[in-house]
């Protein structure tokens, strides 16, 4: 770097003269000591390069230090670009050192660099790594000058942008020195030491060391400050630390609330109006400041903002003020007497998303009140549905909080919402990217469904399919919103079936065994209302629901209502599964077309579906009872078919026509030839019914041809629902009919069902079931029966381990107790089915005592019967006596 060196009078000269003088002769002047020889010269050096200038930096002279500073302060000001020349020229860390020099003049060029400096992404990570926020934090002292105090001050307010700045300010402690600095007489100290507190309160641990070093009043006196830019910071600092219960009650007793009112009354001060009624916003949710604000009318000031302002950010922070207040009863009620309701509704109207989603959280506390439900019938809904098809998510949660609280116990509400076509808008909100907005979407469309217009109006749009999504969601509020909806919209056959067509059952089944106990009790719930019909209560078995609702209910603490009940209603319409694992069906356990005995199972094992079992190959295990009137050629499968439409009270589920074709050929046809039964070999109607029941009229004595006879020709029979079984496997799966069975349904119904007598109902139908099942069999001669052989035929010929109930002629306790309580339920006559040990299987029914007939008063408790089937049919056992316990056990 060029540089002059400039020596004063220069001793060259005056040695010069000196010599010349000297040769003239002339009277020599005494020279001048000469300097000592250990001190240099004085040099005057002009630098324009600023790497000389940084390389100065390292000099012991003060002067060249105090310089070098105040030149690279000038270089550094001139924009970013010098700042980022010096840091690579390697500036920052000797200047480091200077910030403690002993120096004043040093001291202070050097914190101002720093003031300046700090503003650079770069510098502030390199200030870091040099750890130098104890020397800037130290600058703050009081015997500081002011301008080294707002030079420091401006350094930790650019630091403290960055959390880990903002960490070291705090552990060194910065926050009371920059707290001290707020009653400085200088503006701009003031204005930076705000600032940094303010960027230092956004964490939680500053704002509670603010509280404890009283920050509060000094930040108060700069709402008083004539810089408005000190009031805007100020006012911004108090939003962030009213946060805080303890700092709202500090605002409110150092008077804060009464100079927030009056910045909010003077007009003058309208550009602090937003920040103000921030911090007012924060005030209200203080129960003892809210009275105060509304002693002073400032809730009618709030209103007055909202409705009258036409800057957007003033709008939205009084309606979120109006929001918070809303929450307490009183303001409700104040509010709703000045007709904020009109308000909010022209706030939703707004181009400011920030304004829509307040106005939608004040609408949401304002749903409290009864009136202002009442007020939204007419207006506002359509409104918020709009708002539902905002592209703003923040703008649809809070919309569909708004609806979902308006909807909630008002049905009059909730049909102004379906008629406003919000139900599209809901479902596509159910694919929405924010939790709280599918959540509230799901409550709204489940406030729908409680009405049956609604419900199927929801239905047609697919509903299932959208809840497919939220049912697998990590949120837990997600998924019990998701789970009620699926209660309250799977209430018929048809959308149970699109739900499971959708694949919704799986997740549905999986929320069983969330750890949220509100999540289990509504996934609870809709497996409950899911388990309505039999084919979905067999899905849900196999997806395992029954296991995970038996190992909630186990549990004391898991365990609920709606799992109980869930787990009740599994089994009440899946009843195959409930008498093979608990071996009993009451009388309103009404056996369907379907159900099948598979015997005894253990807890946990799994029972496989009927069409599993039908493929199966014969076995040695014991035979599977099947129930079946249907003929497989003209009915549906059972998975189709809806309870209501099985028998009630003694109309069969197969058609007349049907009935009554199979009775003629029992009555005219004989015994066609296998070719004709081959011909037709799905309808079912041969006389094997005709021949079994003409044999077992006859004398049972002998049983050597004719009964190989009878074998033979049921095996001929029997061919037919074993055809129709394999058949039918590449087209829809239809279970083994039975022709026999269904003639004893029609035989019933029409010669048992007339009867008006009740115990004599049960004595016929036990007599006739004995008589088709090998008729009454003497106590002595039980072991000589021989019913094992006939099944183990009748397994062969069917080469399958399932057998329809009608093709059994020789029937024990099991057999006949089973038939007996599916005939009783085809004629309506109550009874339940109750497994033994040992083959022992038995049905109870319940009488009033003949003795008693007559008798004034209320009605004496019914006795409990047990029906005879085996040793004297149609002979009621009373239950408990010794004659019982002999028929039930061995």
């Amino acid at each position: 770097m060029p540089a002059e060196l400039d020596w004063g009078p220069s001793e060259f000269h005056k040695r010069a003269n000196s010599v010349l003088f000297n040769r003239m002769g002339k009277k020599v002047k005494k020279e001048a000591e000469p300097p000592p020889k250990d001190v240099f010269d004085p040099l005057t050096v002009e630098s324009k390069k600023v790497a000389t200038v940084v390389l100065m930096l390292n000099s012991p002279e003060e002067e060249i230090l105090a310089k070098a500073c105040e030149a690279i302060y000038r270089f550094a000001l001139k924009g970013e670009e010098n700042k980022a020349t010096l840091l690579e020229l390697g500036a920052v860390e000797p200047l480091t050192k200077l910030l403690t020099h002993e120096d004043k003049i040093v001291r202070r060029n050097a914190t101002m660099i720093f003031g300046i400096m700090a503003s650079n992404n770069d510098v502030k990570k390199l200030l870091r790594e040099l750890d130098v926020m104890n020397s800037v934090i130290a600058r703050l002292a009081p015997e500081e000058e002011v301008v080294i105090h707002e030079f420091a001050s401006l350094c930790l307010a650019n630091m403290s942008v960055e959390y880990t700045s903002k960490v070291q300010i705090f552990e060194q402690g910065g926050l009371e020195p920059l707290i001290r600095l707020l009653s400085s007489p200088d503006p701009d100290v003031k204005k930076n030491s705000i600032e940094c507190i303010y960027n230092l309160a956004q964490d939680f641990q500053c704002r509670a060391t603010l509280q404890e070093l009283n920050a509060i009043p000094p930040i108060l006196d700069l709402l008083k400050s004539e810089y408005p830019i000190i009031q805007l910071l100020a006012l911004k600092t108090l939003g962030v630390i009213t946060n805080d219960k303890e700092s709202r009650a500090m605002l409110r007793e150092n008077q804060g609330v009464d100079q927030l009112i009056k910045i909010l009354e003077t007009k003058e001060l309208n550009d602090l109006h937003i920040e103000a009624l921030s911090v007012v916003a924060n005030c209200i949710e203080d129960m003892d400041t809210m009275v105060l604000i509304q002693q002073t009318g400032g809730l009618k000031k709030l209103l007055s903002f909202a409705e009258n302002s036409t800057i957007p950010e003033i709008q939205k922070n009084a309606a979120r003020a109006i929001a918070k207040a809303a929450y307490d009863p009183e303001n409700r009620k104040l509010f709703h007497e000045l007709e904020v309701e009109k308000c909010l509704v022209n706030l939703l109207g707004s181009e400011n998303d920030g304004t829509k989603i307040a106005a939608s959280q004040a609408i949401s506390a304002m749903c409290e009140n009864s009136g202002t439900k009442e007020f939204f019938n007419n207006q506002g809904i359509p409104q918020l549905i709009q708002l539902l098809k905002s592209d703003s998510e923040e703008v649809r949660e809070a919309a569909a909080l708004a609806l979902a609280n308006l909807t909630t116990s008002n049905p009059a509400n909730a049909k102004a919402a379906a008629e406003g076509d919000g139900i599209d808008a809901l479902i596509n909100t159910l694919s929405s990217k924010r939790d709280g907005a599918i959540a509230n979407a799901a409550t709204v469309l489940t406030n729908m469904a409680m009405q049956e217009p609604l419900r199927l109006g929801i239905q047609s749009h697919d509903v299932m399919h959208a809840l497919l999504s939220p049912l697998q969601s990590a949120n837990t509020i997600v998924q019990s919103k998701a789970a009620l909806t699926v209660a309250a919209t799977a209430c018929d056959a048809e959308a149970r079936t699109e739900l499971r067509n959708a694949g919704g059952l799986e997740p549905l089944v999986e929320l069983l065994r969330s750890k949220n106990e509100e999540v289990r009790r509504n996934a609870s719930w809709a497996v409950m209302v899911c388990a309505g019909d039999e084919p979905m209560a067999v899905e849900l078995c196999r997806l395992g629901a029954l296991d995970i609702l038996e190992e909630i209910n186990v549990s004391v603490s898991r365990k609920n209502k709606f799992s109980e009940a869930a787990y009740n209603k599994l089994l009440n319409n899946y009843l195959s599964l409930k008498y093979s694992q608990t071996g009993y069906l009451s009388s309103s356990n009404i056996i369907s077309d379907g159900f099948y005995d598979y015997g005894r199972i253990n807890p946990g094992t799994k029972l496989l579906p009927l069409k599993d079992l039908c493929l199966q190959e014969p076995s040695d295990q014991r035979a599977i009872l099947l129930i079946n009137s249907r003929s497989s050629d003209v009915s549906p499968p059972p998975s189709t078919e809806d309870k209501s439409s099985d028998v009630g009270y003694g109309r069969s589920i197969s058609s007349s026509s049907s009935l009554r074709r199979a009775s003629k050929e029992k009555t005219n046809a004989g015994f066609g030839s296998p070719t004709e039964e081959k011909s037709e070999p799905t309808s079912g109607r041969n006389t094997a019914v005709s021949k079994s029941t003409t044999k077992e009229k006859g004398s049972r004595k002998g049983r050597g041809k004719k009964e190989e006879e009878k074998v033979k020709e049921e095996e001929e029979v029997a061919v037919a629902p074993k055809l129709t079984g394999e058949g039918s496997l590449e087209k829809e799966w239809f279970p083994p009919s039975d022709p026999d069975f269904s003639v004893y349904v029609y035989e019933v119904t029409k010669s048992i069902l007339p009867i008006t007598n009740i115990k004599e109902q049960i004595e016929v139908l036990a007599k006739y079931v004995a008589e088709k099942m090998g008729g009454k069999i003497p106590k002595e001669k039980l072991q000589d029966f021989s019913w094992e052989l006939h099944i183990s035929e009748l397994k062969f010929q069917l080469k399958s381990n399932v057998v329809p109930i009608g093709l059994i002629k020789k029937g024990i306790f099991y057999h006949r107790a089973l038939l007996f309580k599916a005939l009783a339920d085809k004629i309506g006559v109550g009874c339940s089915l109750v497994r033994g040990e040992y083959g022992r299987a038995w049905n109870e029914v319940k009488l009033m005592n003949e003795s008693r007939k007559g008798v004034m008063g209320a009605l004496p408790p019914l006795e409990v019967y047990i029906v005879d089937l085996m040793f004297h049919p149609g002979s009621l056992i009373k239950l408990r006596s010794r004659e019982a316990d002999h028929y039930r056990f061995l």
